[in-house]
Formats: C-alpha cells, structure tokens, sequence
C-alpha cells in the first residue's frame, strides 16, 4: 500500500512550554542553528605539508520568539528582571510545532536559557498590522525530542 504525502506544517503553531506550563502561543520562532567550529591542527614531525581538522566548540545561535501583544505580560517580566535586579533567570523551554489538531508534532528542548532582548513593534496610529511582541533568548544548547 502507498503512502499517503504528508504536508508541511504551517508556521504560525508555535507553543513554548516552561517546567510544563504553557507560557505562550507565538506566530514565529526562528534562530535554530548550531554551529561546530573546527580548529587547525599539526604535528611538527609530519611530512605531509596540510593540516588536520578537529572539532572545536558548538556555538548556538539566539532563539527569536514572535507574537502579537496581548494582556499577558509574562515575557516582558522575565525580560525586565535582569535588566532591574541584574539577576539571571535560567529556564529550560520546550519549543512545540503543533499540528492542525493542537498536539505536537515536534519538540525541540532548549537548556538554560535567558533573555536577552525585548522589543515591541513600532506605535503607529495610522497602521493597520498587528503590534508584534517579540524576546531573543540566548542558551547552552538545544535538542530535537520528537
């Protein structure tokens, strides 16, 4: 029997998840990238005139969330607190793709991470898109779960 072709999922289903609880809905996550950097190497009594490359450290790249601004403010607080107390606040995030029926599609986890810019869209009167939230995170590494 032949397989039915599945669609790509639609970009607007992101759900962020903290220690299980649901802290937001967003229409765009973007910034997944890792990045292995490679180092040079050469013993001094080799003939051969080329060098050898190694692995050196993973580098990830910040994590942009995006969302259209509503009455919740909890990602403004969190962003805020460093800012105001000069404390960090660590938090491992579960990143959801949901499908058409709500459930996850995939999960990407995200290891300690923190904000490190909040934005808001600029006030126009005369517009008419919608005010968009938005929070980059910076972390220590991240997974794909499902």
């Amino acid at each position: 029997m032949a397989r039915e072709p599945q669609d790509p999922y639609r970009n607007y289903r992101f759900v962020v998840q903290c220690d299980g609880l649901t802290i937001g809905a967003f229409a765009e996550v973007s910034g997944f990238d890792i990045q292995v950097n490679s180092t040079d190497y050469r013993e001094g009594d080799e003939k051969l005139l080329t060098t050898r490359k190694l692995p050196g450290l993973a580098k990830y790249g910040n994590i942009t969330l995006k969302k259209g601004v509503i009455t919740e403010k909890k990602m403004y607080d969190w962003a805020i607190k460093m800012a105001k107390d000069g404390k960090i606040e660590r938090y491992n995030l579960t990143i959801n793709l949901n499908d058409e029926a709500g459930t996850a599609a995939a999960s990407w986890q995200v290891i300690n991470a923190w904000p490190v810019k909040y934005t808001v869209s600029e006030f126009k009167a005369q517009g008419n898109d919608v005010l968009m939230e938005t929070l980059e995170l910076t972390h220590e590494g991240m997974e794909r779960t499902k």
